[in-house]
């Protein structure tokens, strides 16, 4: 018999090990759930939430398969400590049974003004694994009303006159020229006697402030506050000062610009408004909380002391000058002698602002000259390459008084001098030496789209008298971060992205503007025409909710939404052609709407549904028998006359056709929110517009609408206004018209989107392939034939602006044609993801990826004469269906296996959850 006490030691060593393999197993198993990308209302760890039940985000990794959350639990405390042993004070969700993990609200105790909370999250799924608790994320709440600013005041150098006070100038208007407006500083000494637990400042300036603490400017942000409806809405901006703070003094120093708040009224500058909100000033309250629980505030007051600043002109227009030699040293540090400064006077206010809640504006990129060149006059012209927006950086040397003078422009004339005609002259950047060594500037309260500089008063030579040491281009955009990439093998299509990427960059500020340069506008038909492709390619959720919220204030009291938002000007130039658009305003109720497909957004539907109600009641005011025949039409389309009002398309096509679009997404919107009787009213109201635009447009003999143009065509197509016995036809008429034109366009701003997405939705995506790959016509090829480096306003790239916004629509296409990442009608936020490669013309491979709200969706396909490969990677929580064209292979492998394929149409259809794949026909 063997020895029982050595059966039991073996045992025991035995049951042992496989305790340890399977507490490995288990571990690496829970290590293969992790979380990432936490947010509170879309934002990382936001500073100044003004919303009372925030809503949480977050994303899951993991290297399986078919993986999807069943259930989450979150805990929110008002300290970091609390969570460390996974308690809370806040919220404890408790595990629920979900597989929500995005826009989830919170739902805990009462939140507090300034307050930060902490939060982390756990998820289960559905193989039975737990995450690890995911890091600690957090964010702070903002001041939610007048008296949460405590004793904080408006304080300014100087007030603007009420008479002078200019609010919504009339385009065209008298120009009241007065003298040059101060830019003032202001400083504020203060002493912090304990040790700090949190500091945060809460600070606004208008039209933009700079924010230095003792001697160095806090954090690089540019252009702060963004641009509002600024009698109606005032933005502020918080700022996490804790690790900057110094025991003993410590001094706040702030300089302020005029932005669009003040249009310095100056003949010797450009000026495309002349609106006056009222002159700089500013707010803020430091609140600063010690170990020891206690607390000190800093409030601006007028014992805070201001002088002028060395910014001698500034204008959101016109350009920015610098005279260095009134530079006043340590002017933001203890211990300055401020006796010659005098006290802030205190003005009005709006009393109740709104917190920033978009990536701010940065310095994104640099450019370096390529070229330089001496013209004719003696100055000198350098070209960076690149046409952007952006400031410069000069680095000169000269003696004291010394003037450099710099303009910057899209264009060049012929002998070689800079042209500013098409976007806005005269613009320029001047900096006065202080004959300091080398003496390095860049301005801070304005900027413009330019690739050339014309610098006259220096030269790049050792032996001039003011040397340029150097001068770049510093591209200025919204910090908003890249989450879309396209490549393809055609190298006409990767120029293409880029084209119309640099046009989408220059105008993302704190409103998508339309140029750079002339008007800095937010005319809205781009808002929902551009932003699927702005949307694949930038996390810019937080922009379009600010969007929607400019509308909002810049509804007029008879529910007119006007062309641009925020509205600045009145635009009275052809009636009110250039304000009362249904293709411009109609971004009201689209980008709502767009935003809850896009992003799962149900709060977006339920702020603007008052104002898509208004804006429907307006449009029905002002349709004749349904018809909507105002405004603009589509808008630069190509005819025979220089571009402008549409041409080729009766104006009442695309205002109508439009107009049926928002009656059925307000009849979805209603559902949505369990408006049932408007959803009804809403869907009768439809069919009596699409009744009317039948009878109107519809010409029974050519089985086309109206004038037949590829617009009207389109978009009847689109708007599904199209009885369905007729679809087919006019779908071959709209190809029949490319085709009888060599693949040539016509279709303008508000056409050409629904032209491509008419092609995509019906298999056409040959059609556009071959009106796209190719530089012999007007389109996006002519224009980098005749060297263009950003989209143009025209087709044709002519003499107008060469950085505009509103035609890159091919860009949606690239990511959802040939990269192939599409959404599925059933869902939203793409919880299921369609993946349909359009392998069109001479195209061997083409690849994207999209950072979607619950993960990266990715593909890469490749085709020879023998293979097609498809790479793809699915998002954790979601699912996909690939559709392949049959024609590509008879024989399908996954991940090496031979599968049996479902067909639809022409196409396999194969359906997958979470993971990464690679597909091969042959």
């Amino acid at each position: 018999m063997k020895n029982p006490k050595l059966n039991y030691k073996t045992l025991k060593f035995f049951l042992l090990c496989l305790l340890q393999i399977l507490c490995l197993s288990f571990r690496s198993n829970a290590q293969n759930l992790s979380l990432y990308d936490l947010r509170c209302e879309y934002l990382q760890n936001p500073i100044g939430i003004d919303i009372r039940k925030p809503r949480l985000s977050w994303k899951i990794q993991s290297g399986g398969y078919n993986v999807k959350q069943t259930s989450y639990q979150i805990l929110v405390a008002d300290s970091p400590e609390l969570l460390q042993p996974n308690k809370a004070n806040i919220w404890d969700s408790g595990k629920i049974s979900s597989d929500q993990s995005i826009q989830v609200e919170f739902d805990g105790k009462t939140l507090e003004a300034t307050q930060v909370y902490y939060w982390k999250v756990k998820v289960w799924d559905n193989q039975g694994r737990s995450s690890a608790w995911s890091e600690v994320a957090t964010w702070q709440m903002g001041l939610f009303t007048a008296g949460d600013w405590r004793n904080a005041q408006w304080i300014a150098y100087e007030r603007l006159a009420d008479s002078l006070v200019n609010i919504l100038p009339t385009d065209g208007q008298k120009d009241k020229i007065l003298k040059n407006n101060i830019l003032p500083m202001f400083r504020k000494d203060f002493t912090v006697k304990k040790k700090v637990k949190r500091a945060t400042m809460f600070i606004s300036g208008l039209g933009h402030f700079e924010l230095s603490l003792n001697g160095k400017k806090v954090g690089d942000n540019f252009l702060d506050a963004g641009w509002t409806k600024y009698d109606k809405q005032v933005l502020y901006v918080g700022f996490d000062l804790t690790k900057s703070l110094q025991e003993g003094k410590n001094t706040v120093g702030v300089m302020l610009g005029n932005g669009f708040y003040y249009i310095p009224p100056v003949k010797s500058r450009y000026r495309k408004l002349k609106g006056m909100f009222g002159l700089p000033k500013m707010i803020c309250r430091l609140k600063v909380e010690f170990q020891d629980g206690s607390e000190q505030n800093l409030y601006t007051d007028n014992s805070w002391k201001t002088a002028p600043s060395p910014i001698t002109f500034s204008s959101i227009y016109g350009g920015e000058d610098y005279n260095a030699n009134l530079e006043q040293k340590g002017w933001d540090m203890p211990n300055f002698d401020e006796s010659l400064w005098r006290n802030a006077i205190v003005v009005e206010g709006l009393p109740r602002l709104s917190p920033q809640l978009t990536e701010p504006v940065k310095i994104m990129e640099s450019f370096q000259p390529i070229q330089q060149k001496q013209v004719g006059s003696g100055d000198w012209v350098f070209d960076l390459g690149q046409n952007a927006s952006g400031i410069i950086e000069l680095k000169v040397k000269g003696n004291k008084g010394d003037t450099v003078w710099v303009r910057p422009s899209e264009l060049l004339n012929a002998d070689g001098t800079v042209n500013q005609k098409a976007s806005g002259s005269p613009y320029i950047f001047s900096y006065v030496l202080k004959g300091e060594g080398i003496e390095t500037w860049q301005p801070r309260f304005s900027y413009y789209g330019f690739r050339y500089l014309q610098v006259k008063g220096a030269k790049p030579e050792s032996n001039a008298k003011t040397q340029v040491i150097s001068i770049k281009g510093l591209h200025i955009r919204n910090s908003a971060s890249t989450i879309g990439q396209f490549a393809s093998s055609d190298t006409l299509f990767n120029q293409t992205h880029q084209l119309i990427d640099w046009a989408i960059k220059s105008n993302m500020t704190s409103v998508f503007t339309d140029c750079p340069h002339r008007e800095k506008l937010g005319w809205l038909e781009q808002v929902h025409l551009m932003g699927s492709s702005v949307r694949y390619r930038y996390d810019v959720a937080p922009m379009f909710k600010k969007a929607v919220k400019d509308m909002q204030l810049s509804q007029l009291p008879n529910g007119l939404i006007p062309e641009i938002a925020p509205e600045y000007v009145k635009f009275e130039w052809g009636g009110d052609m250039f304000r009362d658009s249904p293709e411009w305003g109609s971004s009201s109720i689209i980008v709502p709407y767009y935003m809850y497909l896009w992003y799962g957004d149900t709060r977006v539907l339920d702020e603007a549904y008052p104002m898509i109600q208004r804006y429907l009641k307006y449009l029905a005011s002002k349709a004749q028998n349904h018809i909507l025949s105002q405004g603009l039409g589509d808008w630069y389309d190509l005819g025979p006359n220089p571009p402008g009002v549409s041409q080729l398309t009766p104006i009442g096509v695309t205002g109508t056709a439009i107009y049926y679009y928002d009656l059925q997404i307000a009849e979805k919107i209603a559902k949505i929110l369990g408006h049932g009787d408007d959803a009804q009213e809403y869907a009768d109201m439809a069919e009596e517009v699409k009744k009317a635009f039948n009878q109107t447009f519809y010409q029974s003999e050519t089985q086309q609408y109206a004038s037949g143009s590829q617009t009207a065509n389109a978009m009847a197509l689109f708007m599904n206004l199209v009885e369905p016995e007729n679809r087919k036809a006019v779908l071959q008429h709209l190809i029949d018209d490319i085709q009888t034109r060599n693949y040539a366009l016509t279709a303008g701003d508000i056409g050409y989107r629904y032209v491509l997405r008419v092609l995509e939705s019906e298999g056409r995506s040959d059609i556009i392939y071959a009106m796209n790959n190719r530089s012999d016509v007007p389109g996006y090829g002519y224009q980098l034939k005749k060297g263009a480096t950003a989209l143009t306003e025209s087709w044709q790239a002519g003499g107008n602006s060469h950085n505009h916004f509103m035609l890159g629509h091919l860009m949606e296409w690239l990511y959802s044609g040939l990269a192939g990442i599409r959404q599925s009608e059933r869902d939203v936020a793409f919880k299921e993801t369609i993946i349909a490669p359009e392998v069109v013309g001479e195209l061997t491979q083409a690849e994207g990826s999209y950072e979607s709200p619950y993960g990266k969706i990715s593909t890469l396909w490749k085709k020879t004469s023998k293979r097609f490969t498809l790479n793809v990677s699915v998002p954790v929580n979601t699912n996909a269906k690939i559709l392949v064209d049959q024609h590509l292979g008879k024989t399908i492998k996954q991940n090496g296996k031979i599968i049996p394929a479902e067909k639809q149409g022409n196409k396999y259809l194969i359906s997958v959850g979470s993971g990464n794949y690679l597909f091969e026909l042959y």
